[in-house]
């Protein structure tokens, strides 16, 4: 029987990041992935030549330089600027709020025009939940046309029902600026992501469309340490009770025309509209094919048959995943990270920053125990 230094279970940056530099150094390296595909979230593929984003839309975006150089080893980046539109009943607005936004909806043209309207409109009373956060920091209308459908279609419960602390770090600029990540570098790889982690994996032993726990015992016996990336309840078997997510579901149609909304992310804000925005997927890489691929995307419950994407950090589910943070530092054979195994939203970024520390824990706990 072989015998690995380490079995990933997971194929998406965190897993597939580790793998490329434990390999690099001399380890031997297994990852599995229950998916049929590597890259998970971040997974594109091509359409008819449109490079699809199939989990919704992902732009790499930071500022640490060192994280930028390390993934442009693996693709070439195109410069991307998020900037999308919001529909509010056919009311087209820029995003994030800035002074576009402000001059669309009042016709004001200078930031102080621009706050006075703001702060004759906010709410100055008690901050209990998200919609009193959110009025007392831009004001009814931009409340109630821009951030309220929105945010009850992704969360599925009305605003009065959410945390104020889900909204407080709201982005309001008062330039004319639309540019909706403060980053120094932003992008999006030509040719989409699942060549980066092709290039990861490529000299690592994948087995895709395979359960961890369908041979628990077995992956156990054949690794001397296991890195994983899965549900971190599912791994303790509920011990402690289920974490809460929401998930995404999408209608995806390929389209006999060049252009269909003319943008790549266009959100809708109201109530009645029932997904919550239409991505235009060939935007993303500045492609001039004569069709399009575009995706519907719909916020739902996650029911354990779907995919889980944001964690519900309200007070209940981080006691809950406390206790299991807590049993995971017990088991010295596993190594959690990732989004689902530290039960925390993370950009693609982050997640390779996490990974990066990981690995100097690993190497330091390699030289401490030899």
């Amino acid at each position: 029987m072989n015998k690995y230094d380490y079995l990933i279970v997971g194929a998406g940056f965190f897993g597939a990041t580790l793998a490329y530099e434990l390999e690099k150094r001399g380890k031997s390296v297994w990852v599995i992935d229950k998916r049929d595909h590597i890259g998970g979230n971040c997974y594109t593929e091509n359409v008819e030549g449109v490079h699809v984003h199939r989990y919704g839309a992902h732009i790499f975006h930071t500022s640490d330089k060192e994280i930028w150089d390390w993934v442009n080893q693996f693709a070439e980046f195109r410069h991307f600027v998020n900037s999308p539109i919001a529909n509010y009943n056919g009311e087209l607005y820029s995003l994030p709020f800035n002074m576009w936004t402000f001059h669309q909806l009042w016709g004001v043209k200078t930031p102080e025009e621009a706050k006075r309207k703001i702060e004759s409109q906010k709410y100055t009373g008690k901050i209990t939940n998200l919609e009193e956060q959110a009025r007392s920091m831009v004001g009814d209308d931009i409340y109630y046309k821009l951030i309220k459908g929105y945010t009850e279609k992704q969360w599925g419960k009305k605003c009065t029902e959410l945390p104020a602390s889900i909204i407080k770090r709201l982005p309001v600029r008062f330039t004319w600026d639309n540019n909706y990540f403060n980053d120094k570098y932003q992008g999006i790889p030509i040719g989409g992501y699942t060549q980066i982690f092709e290039k990861l994996l490529e000299n690592v032993r994948v087995s895709l469309s395979t359960d961890f726990f369908e041979d628990r015992d077995y992956y156990e016996k054949i690794s001397e340490r296991i890195i994983y990336t899965g549900p971190i309840d599912r791994f303790y078997d509920f011990k402690f009770g289920k974490l809460e997510y929401r998930s995404l579901r999408w209608e995806n149609e390929l389209m006999d025309t060049d252009s269909f909304q003319g943008h790549p992310v266009m959100n809708f804000t109201d109530d009645q509209t029932p997904y919550t925005r239409i991505v235009e997927h060939k935007f993303f890489d500045n492609q001039n094919q004569k069709k399009t691929y575009v995706s519907k995307e719909y916020s739902c419950d996650y029911n354990g048959e779907n995919d889980p994407y944001y964690p519900i950090r309200d007070e209940v589910n981080t006691q809950i995943y406390s206790q299991y943070k807590e049993m995971s530092k017990t088991n010295h054979k596993y190594i959690f990270g990732g989004r689902l195994g530290t039960y925390a939203y993370y950009d693609m970024h982050q997640i390779i920053a996490q990974a990066m520390t990981t690995l100097d824990k690993i190497l330091w706990d390699e030289v401490t125990q030899n």
